[in-house]
């Protein structure tokens, strides 16, 4: 049974899920942002309003889609989930048709996995993570809350993502290492040893930037 779900943002992130949901035939009954995109809509659906409009649906009517992205910083996107989930609203999990997903794989609560991409077997992920376009998840990974793993982004087997880290596009992260919470992989980096929470790190291989 597909859910009866409301798009809470209305930019680039938010039309990748909602084509998502729309190729698994969901009830989108709208979308919301802080903007005031009156008249709009989102791929046909239409504009409720601000996030405020969400409380006029009761929490187990309605399901909620994060469509926050998130570019190095999940703040917002953290900050969005957990105010509504206080509020004893759900999040759907949204899965493209085109990606694949181990049966033996775990995902939690509003984890979405974009089109192409592959998790395998073994591997956790947190609530509130985006799977983006072609990234990969190998075996046996533990992925926290609120990462964003970037388009084409490869992590291999039994890597360790902590909460709110972000892997950037195309990068790589060897197997069995970790990722920091709250750390930043730059796009196209090669990570050939374990990154520490808060730490950015760019370049083949990869190594901490500093401003300086």
């Amino acid at each position: 049974m597909t859910p009866t779900v409301i798009v809470i943002g209305g930019g680039g992130h938010a039309k990748v899920v909602t084509e998502s949901l729309k190729l698994q035939l969901a009830d989108i009954i709208g979308f919301t942002d802080i903007k005031n995109k009156q008249g709009d809509t989102v791929l046909g659906v239409p504009y409720l309003g601000s996030d405020e409009q969400i409380y006029r649906y009761p929490p187990d009517r309605v399901m909620l889609v994060n469509g926050l992205g998130s570019v190095a910083d999940a703040t917002n996107r953290r900050t969005l989930f957990e105010m509504f989930k206080r509020a004893g609203y759900r999040f759907a999990t949204v899965v493209h048709p085109a990606a694949v997903v181990s049966p033996h794989a775990e995902l939690g609560e509003g984890v979405q996995v974009m089109a192409g991409a592959v998790i395998q077997a073994g591997t956790v992920v947190g609530p509130n993570t985006i799977v983006n376009t072609n990234a990969t998840l190998d075996h046996d990974c533990r992925v926290g809350a609120h990462v964003h793993l970037a388009p084409g982004a490869t992590v291999c087997g039994g890597v360790s993502v902590g909460d709110c880290a972000h892997v950037g596009a195309g990068a790589t992260v060897l197997q069995g290492l970790s990722i920091g919470t709250g750390s930043v992989v730059g796009a196209g980096a090669v990570v050939t040893r374990s990154v520490p929470p808060g730490k950015v790190v760019v370049g083949v291989p990869a190594r901490e930037w500093s401003k300086g």
